[in-house]
């Protein structure tokens, strides 16, 4: 159910994506007269589930079968789908290639301009709705829970990570996001009380870009319940108990308990119980597995200050107009590290199964709008890419053409399609690669 439902979240995400983008096209195309010979939902190789044409229009319209994307077909495009025979051929009045280059620049860039646009309009409705909850970093009171890599690093589990080369970090959520995507190499952490800098060996980024989970959030280990078929059921636990200590040894975090218990498997154990201001023990006993079945409390609001920032209609529209500029300018520094091999970032590329991964197993509306909008980002941005196949690519073109007033050949062009498209098609070769390895690995 879990993948059907992620997969259920990428078909709706990207057919609204890549509906909004065709629409840019479409609309700009019509407003200057030039004819749009199809609009598909989803492609119609060999066949399409639905298909009209409207009186008097020149447009079919229509839902095709594979539900990877769709396209808008503009007479006279130099593109993949454009007939070889009809390029020979002068251009009629209707066609995109015979109108004037500042009116094809509009057509081209109408695509990731309203993708642009549904990025504000989704952040800042969702903004509205929903408002902003996160976990400001100077509220981790615990620290970070490092894995091996971040110790290899040079950070230990508590370390209170404050900033990078600099930078304050504002939310936990991005320290791992920060730390890679500045490719920081100096971080600046309290331990044990003391302000201290970490050196950050530049060797280390590509495998900070790959590893997900450097950092996790300590968490106090506080009783929500203990199941009926836990052995220690009789043990007197109630909700609301925090555990302080195991056998003597003062550990009240989640994951500093779960190390102390794997080391003491098969075995009974005096935990130490602070409840309602006051200590006292309890013998639990370990199983096999070096777990006591007892379920912390997860709610993450009893344990740290959680910032929930409201917008009123007019707050939410500015904050999403900065929202996605930030997060713009966010993704073309993750662009910069994929087109640097030094990094290995272009590891993390990833096709449709890597964007069904970051959809979550269950409906939630307010996480799909925000990757909804995000998606529309990255779609906008890597269109913009000059590479012939792509809106930027053709945008070169044309302003190629404004700036020197001498207009590529159909020749030129169409050699530039065939070239771009294969270029497309290694980047997706790298994409599913990366995606199937990841699947086995």
């Amino acid at each position: 159910m879990d993948i059907l439902i992620k997969v259920l979240q990428v078909i709706l995400a990207l057919s609204i994506l890549v509906l909004v983008h065709e629409l840019g096209h479409f609309l700009f195309a019509r407003l200057f007269k030039i004819r749009v010979e199809k609009f598909y939902l989803f492609f119609d190789a060999w066949f399409s589930l639905f298909k009209f044409k409207p009186k008097n229009s020149d447009t079919e319209y229509g839902i095709g079968w594979l539900p990877l994307g769709g396209y808008c077909k503009i007479s006279g495009m130099i593109d993949e789908s454009m007939d070889k025979d009809a390029i020979k051929e002068e251009p009629k009045p209707w066609e995109f290639r015979s109108k004037p280059a500042w009116q094809r620049f509009f057509v081209l860039f109408a695509g990731v301009f309203f993708n642009f646009l549904l990025a504000i309009l989704v952040y800042s409705a969702s903004l509205f709705t929903w408002g902003e909850e996160y976990l400001r970093n100077d509220a981790a009171i615990y620290g970070v829970q490092c894995n091996d890599l971040a110790k290899e690093i040079g950070f230990r589990n508590g370390d209170k990570i404050i900033s990078f080369d600099g930078n304050q970090i504002a939310k936990f959520q991005e320290i791992q996001v920060v730390l890679a995507r500045n490719q920081a190499q100096k971080a600046e952490v309290i331990r044990d009380g003391e302000r201290i800098a970490v050196s950050i060996d530049p060797v280390y980024i590509p495998a900070v870009l790959n590893t997900p989970g450097m950092f996790s959030l300590r968490i106090p280990f506080q009783v929500l319940a203990v199941p009926d078929s836990s052995k220690n059921i009789g043990a007197g636990l109630m909700a609301g108990d925090r555990i302080v200590a195991i056998d003597s040894i003062p550990a009240n975090i989640i994951q500093d308990i779960q190390e102390l218990l794997i080391a003491r498997k098969g075995s009974t154990i005096t935990a130490t119980i602070e409840r309602a201001g006051e200590r006292f023990d309890k013998q639990l006993t370990v199983d096999e597995n070096g777990l006591i079945n007892v379920q912390p409390d997860g709610d993450l609001s009893k344990y740290f200050s959680i910032t929930n920032a409201k917008y009123s209609v007019f707050a939410a529209i500015p904050a999403g107009f900065n929202k996605t500029f930030t997060t713009i300018g966010n993704y073309l520094k993750e662009l910069k590290l994929i087109f640097s091999p030094k990094t290995e970032a272009y590891k993390s590329v990833g096709s449709f199964i890597a964007i069904g991964n970051i959809f979550p197993g269950s409906w939630d509306w307010q996480i799909f709008w925000n990757l909804t909008a995000w998606l529309s980002i990255m779609l906008a941005v890597v269109n913009l890419l000059p590479i012939p196949a792509l809106d930027g690519g053709h945008i070169l073109f044309v302003l190629y053409e404004i700036i020197t007033r001498r207009k590529p050949s159909d020749k030129v062009l169409e050699y530039a399609q065939i070239g771009g498209m294969l270029i497309l098609f290694a980047i997706m070769f790298l994409a599913f690669g990366n995606d199937i390895y990841r699947l086995f690995k």
